[in-house]
C-alpha cells in the first residue's frame, strides 16, 4: 500500500521553518476553516477545505476561490479538525500533521488536538502536531525514536499513569520509570540527539522544542 502523508491545516500558531518544511514535503493538504491562512505561508493550496467558515474572513475565501469546500453548520457534533481528519482518511491518509495545532487562542481546542492526535494513534495512524517551532508526538506502549538537535529541550506528559517508561539519549535518562498521573518528573528534559522512548503501559504526549537550544 502506499504511503500517504495528510497535513491538516488548523488556526493555531505555524511558523515556517527548516524543519516543518522538511516534515510537510511530499504531504497532501486539507485546510479546516481558518487554517487556511498558513496555505501562503507555507506555500502550498490544499486540495479541500472544510469547516463551519466561522473563523475565515471574506479575503481569505477571495484569496483561494478554486479551492473545493465543503460547508458544515456551525452547530455540528465534531471540529473543523476532526471533519478534515476524516476527509483525509477516507483519502487514503497513512499518516497525519496537524500544522498549527499548538499555540493560538483557543486553549480547548489546542488541548483537543493533543487528546485526538493519540486516539488516532490508537487506531494505528501515525500522527505529528506543529507549530513549527514545537512539537507534539502521541507516546503509546512500545518503542519510538525522535530525531532532535542535541541540547533541544523536550517534556513528557502523561496523560495517564505510566509504567515501564525508558529514555534513553538524554541528558536525565530514565529506564523502566513509573511515572504518576500528574507528575512534573518527565518536564524539561534535554536532548542529547535523536531520543529513543519506551513505554510499557499508559498513554503520554512527547513535546518538543527543536529549536529552543537554552538547554545546551
Amino acid at each position: 500500500m502506499a504511503q500517504s502523508t495528510f497535513t491538516i491545516l488548523l488556526g493555531g500558531t505555524l511558523t515556517r521553518t527548516e524543519r516543518l518544511a522538511s516534515q510537510l514535503s511530499g504531504s497532501r493538504f486539507i485546510a479546516a476553516d481558518g487554517g487556511m491562512r498558513h496555505a501562503s505561508t507555507l506555500g502550498i493550496v490544499p486540495e479541500l477545505w472544510v469547516g463551519d467558515f466561522d473563523s475565515t474572513d471574506d479575503a481569505l475565501l477571495a484569496e483561494f476561490t478554486d479551492v473545493p469546500r465543503e460547508s458544515y453548520p456551525a452547530a455540528k457534533s465534531a471540529t473543523d479538525g476532526e471533519i478534515a481528519v476524516e476527509a483525509a482518511v477516507a483519502r487514503g491518509a497513512t499518516s497525519l500533521i496537524f500544522a498549527g495545532a499548538l499555540g493560538g487562542t483557543r486553549s480547548d481546542h489546542a488541548f483537543l488536538h493533543l487528546l485526538r492526535a493519540v486516539a488516532i494513534a490508537e487506531e494505528g495512524l501515525p500522527a505529528l502536531m506543529t507549530s513549527g517551532e514545537e512539537e507534539a508526538y502521541p507516546l503509546l506502549p512500545g518503542a519510538r525514536e525522535i530525531d532532535l538537535p542535541k541540547g533541544s529541550l523536550f517534556s513528557i506528559l502523561g496523560l495517564s499513569a505510566l509504567s515501564g517508561l525508558s529514555i534513553e539519549n538524554a541528558r536525565y535518562p530514565l529506564e523502566g520509570f513509573a511515572l504518576p498521573f500528574g507528575s512534573s518528573r518527565t518536564i524539561s528534559n534535554i536532548a542529547e540527539g535523536p531520543v529513543r522512548f519506551s513505554l510499557k503501559s499508559g498513554r503520554a504526549v512527547i513535546l518538543a522544542r527543536p529549536y529552543d537550544l537554552s538547554g545546551a
